[in-house]
């Protein structure tokens, strides 16, 4: 290839938004010919780099949107270190058709039980099928919502929540929320009821609840909707955590 079109080439690909084909395009010819390759083979094989790389891009871009708080997966998740929780059941949900079906997922447990651990790898596992997600805590979610509505711009952060196909909630019932607080948390779940799927992971389990919502009757309200439709990962056990803590010393 001379140089003037292969000066073309490049600057046409750049145009396109070709990046993998723009890098492999002369590494994979070469290939080809080594290995008696025809073109349609040659343009197949840079179509599916492309594309592979396309789909990782996407992947790396909705893991960052996401906020979550640190990566992990569930092929990290020590499964027999939390005899109450179904194996089958979690990967199940990883195939994240629960979240199509627009349904509700809540994990409950006392704290360091790996509840944070298995939402963060069901979050993972939908953006990895192109879902859009979002990972916060209750009580930050809150914090959002009050700072949106006294600055006027509520309705827009709450477009923008219920946008999110996944929308997960951790450690509700850790702090006890105001009673604007948690009427805002509620409104949002209602505005995502059968719309979009929560995952919510709390400490308490639902007949506390109300000490979190400080009302039975927004309590009773929002329970109704959440479990309309929803799996519970029932998740008692020593700590997680502090059995991982444990070996890691004993290694």
């Amino acid at each position: 290839m001379t140089e003037a079109p292969q000066i073309l080439l490049n600057h046409q690909l750049k145009k396109l938004k070709l990046p993998t084909i723009l890098r492999e395009y002369d590494k994979q010819a070469r290939l080809c010919a080594a290995e008696a390759r025809d073109h349609v083979q040659f343009l197949a094989r840079l179509i599916e780099l492309e594309l592979f790389d396309r789909e990782r891009r996407m992947i790396e871009r909705r893991i960052k949107a996401a906020k979550f708080p640190a990566t992990k997966s569930l092929d990290s998740f020590g499964f027999t270190a939390i005899p109450s929780l179904s194996k089958m059941q979690v990967l199940e949900l990883a195939r994240c058709e629960w979240v199509d079906r627009c349904e509700n997922v809540i994990a409950l447990g006392p704290s360091g039980t790996g509840k944070t651990h298995v939402a963060l790898g069901l979050g993972l596992a939908a953006c990895q099928k192109g879902m859009a997600v979002r990972f916060t805590t209750a009580a930050a979610i809150v914090h959002e919502l009050m700072e949106a509505r006294g600055e006027r711009q509520l309705l827009r952060l709450q477009k923008q929540l219920v946008k999110q196909k996944l929308l997960i909630i951790g450690e509700l019932g850790f702090v006890p929320l105001s009673k604007t607080g948690a009427e805002l948390l509620f409104e949002l779940i209602s505005q995502r009821y059968e719309r979009g799927s929560i995952l919510i992971t709390s400490n308490l389990p639902f007949e506390e609840w109300t000490e979190t919502f400080g009302s039975e009757r927004l309590t009773g309200a929002l329970l109704d909707r959440l479990t309309h439709h929803v799996s519970i990962l029932e998740m008692n056990g020593d700590s997680y955590r502090l059995a991982q803590s444990k070996a890691r010393q004993n290694s």
